[in-house]
């Protein structure tokens, strides 16, 4: 006799992982197309770049605020209703902008179209909770939506930097969105694993009074969204500001800046391959601290050396470390719960910090130079791998502790007929 498992989470199948990347896609796609939509929105309202730029930070901190409080819901049973509606509001709203030619369409088009996503954001971030192996499924994703936004970030410029071809991107992303919601994977059904300090799709709200191992989980999760919001905004205000540290320092144009961005991309593609390669190997808890530490020297390093080629070298060894840095962030908040408590809205807090990096990255490189600015946000990461690991390593001992805990298939001996027919 085989005794069932009690893990309820997924293996990897096409279906249900292209429809987790894909709606998540959906929902992160303006902050990859945020260049491109300030250069839309001026051609087609004659807003001027410093009106456009807060249009689009508008956009992006609407998706994170509404991923953000809708993010409770899609750790239940309402996970796709929640994707249908936001999605569908995404759709209607930024076909209106691509379509419209009506400056206040536009701008209230694309301000309620980022809302709408936002519900996508959360839905996909909680549904990576559901598959069986939250590493690699992090860098599947991380592989996957690389790969299709650098094609979309190179046709667009084909096409033209129009609204149609911009934001109609926008709307249709939601479009394929969707029509994969059938298969986004479901919360789990409610059943709590007895003292792994892990939630296995505990309900949000109990009834009776919380335990010790509730009280710590509810810990670890909220400071992995604080941590997770200080790290965003100090890696991307060195992206916000690569242009103008280079040129600085190194008096990097703008095609040695082309070279730099395009080489990040790729460099964050190797970091997806490698993260799906090691899986939880090596758990969480080290590679996070090894990655955070050398994270920051590569930060500080790419305001000390003293050519173009060496800038755009560390800039791209900083991007991959990164990559994988996030991806690890991902894995950790997808094993702390199954249900996505944590995952739904670490997405979310990351674009809080993504939407305000212009103007807090500019604010820092003017106070404090080049050098004075990488060291501060090298410094950042350092301070934040200590709660970072402890938390990673609450996240891998609960994985630990639920396999082992895990029934063992017994095999029963083999039956003899009573009665043999020859």
């Amino acid at each position: 006799m085989i005794t069932p498992s009690t893990d309820t989470r997924l293996p990897l199948r096409l279906g249900t992982t292209s429809a987790t990347f894909l709606i998540g896609i959906a929902g992160y796609l303006g902050v990859n197309l945020s260049p491109y939509m300030i250069s839309a929105l001026q051609d087609a309202t004659g807003l001027p770049f410093l009106s456009a730029g807060w249009v689009v930070t508008g956009v992006l901190l609407a998706t994170a605020f509404v991923g953000l409080a809708v993010a409770p819901l899609c750790a239940g049973p309402r996970r796709r209703a929640v994707a249908v509606s936001g999605l569908s509001v995404g759709l209607v709203t930024f076909g209106a902008a691509a379509v419209v030619p009506n400056g206040v369409v536009i701008v209230a088009g694309l301000l309620v179209g980022g809302a709408g996503v936002g519900c996508a954001v959360a839905a996909s971030g909680a549904a990576f909770a559901a598959f069986r192996d939250p590493d690699r499924i992090a860098g599947l994703n991380g592989l996957a939506n690389r790969g299709v936004i650098t094609v979309v970030l190179a046709v667009i410029p084909v096409l033209g930097v129009a609204p149609i071809n911009v934001f109609g991107s926008l709307a249709l992303f939601c479009l394929i969105g969707l029509a994969l919601v059938p298969r986004l994977p479901d919360a789990p059904a409610p059943a709590a694993s007895a003292g792994s300090g892990v939630a296995e799709a505990v309900p949000l709200r109990r009834r009776g009074p919380a335990t010790a191992a509730d009280r710590r989980l509810l810990a670890s999760g909220l400071l992995l969204l604080v941590v997770f919001t200080l790290w965003a905004v100090s890696e991307d205000s060195l992206w916000a500001m690569a242009g103008a540290v280079g040129e600085m320092q190194t008096g990097l144009g703008p095609a040695g800046l082309g070279i730099a961005l395009s080489g990040a991309t790729a460099g964050g593609l190797l970091g997806s391959i490698a993260l799906m390669i090691i899986g939880d190997r090596l758990g969480r808890a080290v590679p996070l601290a090894v990655l955070l530490v050398v994270g920051s020297a590569l930060k500080v390093a790419t305001a000390l050396v003293a050519t173009p080629t060496a800038f755009i070298v560390v800039f791209i060894a900083w991007n991959t470390v990164y990559a994988l840095t996030f991806m690890y962030f991902v894995a950790v908040a997808a094993a702390l719960s199954s249900d996505g408590r944590w995952s739904g809205p670490l997405l979310a807090t990351y674009l809080v910090g993504s939407a305000l990096t212009p103007v807090i990255g500019a604010f820092l490189l003017e106070q404090l130079g080049p050098q004075g600015f990488t060291t501060v946000l090298g410094l950042t990461s350092l301070v934040l791998a200590v709660p970072t690991v402890a938390v990673a390593h609450r996240s891998t001992r609960g994985d630990r502790r639920r396999a082992d805990e895990a029934p063992v298939p017994a095999v029963e001996p083999e039956r003899v007929p009573a009665n043999p027919t020859v």
